[in-house]
């Protein structure tokens, strides 16, 4: 998927309280909790198009991720037996990172719950097989993607492509949720419209509120539309009025999530119920951490070498485990760029990771930068507690 992967025009709100303050009063909301026990923390890594997979999502749970979503899983080919019977079932995955007893893989930071397989096709049918079969691999929550801005997507009539069409939608929706158990929780995610018509945002009114009507549980909505894409900051004014429009619905925010900060900022401004990071936690699991420390009142600590060497290495090892040590090389890449945004000699580390193909080039790397050193000390975050500025 081509995206922006750093952050262009995005303006900051003007908060009345520090980040800090936000921080420290925040807490889940009760109904999260009793919807899906462990999701303990008003936040959660999104389902990432061709980053998201199991590797991604253990490395974030050993740093405080507490929910993770899958990148969307084609209905197709769930039912055809593909990628997701093997590559995306959360506990083969768990077992064969870890020693392969579900107890044990929980004690040693194993475990890929709670989680939320993301379903994305096109017929109503379909959509509902391919939701029974996630059901029945012990996914926790099923969520239903509608908001996915590929162009390719869209000429197969998935994702983003129904926001124009919610009589479609709503079948779907309708399909889905009636193939999963009641006690099971189903979502949705959406854009705010597919393109900035009055017309299209009187279907995302439609969707939206026909979605709770059927017993869908919350709606993670991106603040941007399905033409806009990734390009340009998001609306979170949007998202403000729309929890407001709805107080008594639980509604997720999702954009313009770049760095810890942001997690609070967008709690407070928006009132959403919780923040979806999406590009903001590529090469950074430490997000999590930093979020839970800020709720905590502690001091919110950069990794340090000895940690990104830890990260690297576990990230490497899983994607060995599920694709394979030729296919592992080559996706690795493009995480190691990000990673080396957080190495005191970024750029260097970036170029080196650009040219590994291979676990021998990967440890190479991770060698020759990240030695660990028993005289490093944590840094602080920059504090950016202000949050002066006002929205786009």
């Amino acid at each position: 998927m081509s995206v922006e992967m750093e952050p262009e025009g995005v303006s900051r709100p003007c908060l009345e309280r520090s980040i800090d303050q936000i921080a420290s009063t925040t807490t889940v909301d009760s109904r999260i909790r009793r919807l899906v026990p462990g999701f303990d923390a008003p936040f959660f890594q999104a389902g990432l198009a061709g980053y998201s997979d199991g590797a991604m999502r253990l490395v974030a749970r050993r740093y405080g991720c507490p929910f993770c979503v899958t990148e969307a899983l084609l209905d197709r080919t769930l039912i055809n037996g593909g990628k997701a019977r093997r590559k995306e079932d959360p506990d083969l995955i768990a077992s064969e990172c870890g020693m392969g007893d579900p107890d044990e893989n929980k004690i040693a930071g194993l475990d890929d719950h709670p989680i939320a397989g993301q379903v994305m096709g096109t017929l109503p049918g379909e959509m509902a097989q391919a939701a029974a079969l996630l059901h029945g691999m012990n996914y926790d929550v099923i969520d239903v993607n509608l908001a996915c801005p590929v162009k390719k997507i869209r000429k197969h009539n998935r994702g983003g492509h129904f926001l124009a069409y919610p009589d479609d939608a709503i079948e779907v929706l309708h399909a889905v949720r009636e193939a999963v158990p009641d006690d099971v929780p189903c979502t949705l995610k959406l854009r705010r419209a597919f393109d900035d018509t009055s017309e299209m945002a009187e279907n995302f009114y439609r969707i939206f509120e026909a979605s709770y009507e059927m017993g869908y549980s919350w709606a993670t909505v991106h603040c941007r539309t399905v033409k806009q894409k990734y390009i340009g900051p998001g609306k979170w004014d949007f998202l403000r009025d729309l929890v407001r429009r709805y107080p008594d619905r639980l509604i997720f925010g999702s954009g313009d999530i770049w760095e810890v900060h942001d997690i609070f900022a967008m709690l407070e401004y928006c009132g959403v119920h919780a923040v979806s990071v999406a590009r903001g936690c590529i090469g950074n699991p430490w997000i999590f951490r930093q979020a839970r420390q800020l709720m905590q009142g502690e001091p919110v600590l950069e990794p340090t070498i000895s940690e990104q060497r830890e990260a690297l290495l576990h990230h490497f090892d899983y994607s060995m485990v599920i694709h394979g040590e030729q296919r592992a090389g080559r996706m690795m890449r493009k995480f190691g760029i990000k990673f080396s945004h957080h190495h005191p000699e970024g750029e260097q580390v970036r170029k080196q990771f650009i040219n590994c193909s291979n676990s021998r080039q990967w440890r190479d790397v991770i060698d020759q930068y990240y030695l660990e050193s028993s005289e490093e000390t944590p840094s602080s975050v920059t504090d950016d507690n202000s949050y002066s500025g006002s929205m786009a």
